[in-house]
């Protein structure tokens, strides 16, 4: 097994290759401009990092994983757009450094290359590939959806919120490592259940990441600190506040939360005090280590060595105490 240096660096000098593309200029260099902004690259090395845990060469996930990372890098195109968010990864997002037109054509193009990947493997490879990735990006388009239905709705449960994550952001994750699975020819079973591992993985990272937009550091974060509270977006931070703060705190986080002021920084300060006072950035902390515990219970059942096991844990964990 390679180190997850290892695995980034193999997969970033494939993607490399990848990225010389044909004309228009137009349509593949804003496509070129989000893949080689860098980022974490951590569902196409957890594709590759699986592959290998099941007894197969990664070189043969290659393309699942660049499959993966064209996707995902897609979503986030989109997303920004929606979002009308400036900056990704500490730098112009696509519709800024472009515009809106080009964001949305160029991610279009990049859904349709994410699918044509898989036309590197054998008829049944292809099929299973192609089947969980259909299943996978409807829910993720889901999960967007609820994502923005929940800026304007005032009754979110953390339920539903999870739910929101699952879909958006944690389902993409067990689809990662199951392609590496499906690659690698595991059992079903076990497909499965790295499929369980990876999705609870993702909420944890999530969660994670909600955290971080609020109390990151701007330095190394990537993205505008608290956008999530300029927009507004009923986070598990946001809703447990809701749930634990007095009741003049929890008014206070309602009407900060129903206003778009032009000067953000007040807003920002004064929603981060409510979360810190109320309790609610303790108990998203816990949340995260919750379910990177349930995704360490999963990985139990895998039929792998203890080494791969532990090679998991090792990943998961630097995932909760990640601080980009």
């Amino acid at each position: 097994m390679k180190s997850v240096e290892s695995y980034q660096k193999e997969f970033v000098d494939y993607l490399k290759q990848y990225s010389a593309f044909k004309e228009p200029d137009t349509l593949y260099e804003p496509i070129r401009y989000i893949l080689e902004l860098g980022g974490k690259r951590l569902r196409p090395v957890l594709t590759l990092m699986t592959s290998e845990i099941f007894d197969c060469d990664y070189k043969s996930a290659l393309n699942a994983a660049l499959s993966v990372e064209v996707f995902h890098n897609f979503s986030l195109v989109h997303d920004d757009i929606m979002d009308d968010a400036p900056l990704r990864r500490g730098k112009e997002t696509v519709h800024e450094k472009w515009d809106v037109n080009t964001g949305i054509l160029s991610g279009d193009a990049m859904l349709i290359m994410a699918y044509k990947l898989f036309e590197n493997y054998n008829d049944v490879t292809f099929r299973n590939l192609a089947r969980l990735f259909s299943k996978t990006a409807l829910e993720v388009c889901e999960g967007q959806q609820y994502d923005i239905d929940f800026e304007t709705r005032d009754d979110v449960t953390i339920t539903e919120y999870l739910k929101m994550i699952e879909y958006k952001t944690a389902v993409l994750v067990g689809a990662a490592m199951q392609m590496g699975a499906i690659v690698a020819d595991a059992s079903i079973n076990d497909q499965n259940l790295i499929y369980e591992f990876g999705k609870n993985l993702g909420i944890a990272f999530q969660l994670q990441d909600d955290y971080l937009d609020a109390f990151g550091d701007p330095e190394t974060f990537g993205k505008q600190l608290g956008g999530d509270i300029i927009e507004n977006k009923k986070t598990y931070l946001y809703l447990k506040a809701l749930e634990y703060a007095p009741e003049n705190g929890k008014q206070e986080l309602q009407d900060l939360f129903s206003i778009s002021p032009i000067d953000t920084e007040d807003k920002i300060d004064s929603v981060k005090r409510i979360f810190e006072l109320s309790g609610s950035s303790i108990a998203t902390q816990k949340e995260i280590e919750n379910y990177t515990n349930k995704a360490f219970t999963v990985l139990e059942a895998i039929h792998i060595s203890n080494d791969k096991k532990e090679l998991l844990k090792e990943f998961g964990n630097s995932l909760m105490t990640r601080l980009v």
